[in-house]
This record gives C-alpha cells, sequence and structure tokens, in this order.
C-alpha cells in the first residue's frame, strides 16, 4: 500500500481520469467557441442575459447577507449594492442589446485608452520589449478605432466573439493541460 492508503497504479488510474475529464471539458469550451464565432450575434444575446441573470442572482444572494448582517456597520452598504446588482441585472435582462452597445461602446474606449497609453509608454520608456509593446499598443488602438467607428452595428457581434473567443482560448489550455496531464501521468513509472 501507498502512503496515503491508495496503491500508486489507483492514484495513476485517478489522476489519468481527471486529466481526462479535464480535456473534456477543454474539447466542450473550443466547440462553444466555435460555434460562438460562427454565430456571434447569438453568442452576443446569450453572454448578455448570461450576465444579467449573474448580476440578479448575485444581487439577490448580496441582500440575502445584508439581511443577515443587520444590526453590523456594513448593513446598509450591503443592501445598496445588491439593490444596484438587481436593477442592473434586470435592466440587463430585459434590454440585451442596449446592454451590449453599452459594453461595446466601454470595450472600445478600454481598448482606445490602453493603445494610447502602451503606444506613448512604449515611446518614452524604450525597454527592451520596446518593439512589441509598441506593436500592441498599436493593434489595442486599431481595435478600437474600427470598433468605434462601426459603433452601435458592431455591438451585435463584438461582444458574441470576445466571449466566444475567451471560450476558445479557454478550452485550448484546458484540452492542452489535460492530455497533458495524461501524458505525463503515462510517463511516470509507480515505485
Amino acid at each position: 500500500m501507498a502512503r496515503f492508503g491508495k496503491p500508486p497504479t489507483d492514484q495513476a488510474t485517478h489522476l489519468r481520469r481527471g486529466f481526462g475529464w479535464l480535456a473534456a471539458l477543454g474539447l466542450i469550451l473550443v466547440l462553444a467557441g466555435i460555434v460562438g464565432l460562427v454565430y456571434t450575434g447569438v453568442a452576443t444575446l446569450t453572454s448578455m442575459l448570461l450576465f444579467g441573470w449573474l448580476l440578479l442572482i448575485g444581487g439577490l444572494v448580496g441582500l440575502l447577507h445584508a439581511v443577515q448582517a443587520r444590526g453590523t456597520p456594513y448593513f446598509w452598504l450591503g443592501v445598496i449594492v445588491a439593490a444596484l446588482n438587481i436593477a442592473a441585472g434586470v435592466v440587463v435582462i430585459r434590454l440585451p442589446h442596449a446592454a451590449a452597445a453599452a459594453l461595446t461602446m466601454f470595450a472600445a474606449l478600454l481598448f482606445l485608452t490602453a493603445g494610447l497609453f502602451r503606444l506613448v509608454g512604449s515611446l518614452v520608456v524604450r525597454g527592451p520589449q520596446f518593439g512589441w509593446t509598441l506593436l500592441l499598443g498599436a493593434f489595442d488602438l486599431l481595435l478600437g478605432i474600427l470598433v468605434l467607428a462601426s459603433w452601435p452595428g458592431s455591438s451585435q457581434y463584438v461582444i458574441g466573439a470576445f466571449f466566444s473567443l475567451a471560450l476558445l482560448f479557454d478550452g485550448l489550455g484546458l484540452l492542452a493541460t489535460g492530455y497533458g496531464g495524461r501524458r505525463v501521468v503515462g510517463l511516470v513509472q509507480p515505485e
């Protein structure tokens, strides 16, 4: 018997199975990301509704916590934050296209600001990664300009494309971790 109660082969089998589930989850996320990239409008609407429901549920849970914290100095702060989350959740659920337009505008402004700061920062500092920082700043600035130039029409696909790309890359990371983990476990010989 191994030191922790399971023979080494059982531990290896357990680890392999765990990494297999990780790879399976990665594959599901990759497929969801690809489908989302094909149907960006649906992905945008789905992500907005999911975001709205998360805000609403988080607000309700926050309200329950605030009620449990009656008598503490943070009671009213908890109630206000919960009420804001609930209100924002209701607005996002009722008006997902308007929420997508607002978030797209915010994303465009974020890209513009980040691009501008990276460009200026790379020119002022001229560090060892000068070229890459300059390129990334120019890319961020260009992306912000492109999204903003076609706004509000871009709000139909930008959030869905970003959400789908996040699913795709997270899925690829989990797939690589699961596959690599299974290979490493297979290479390790039990004592």
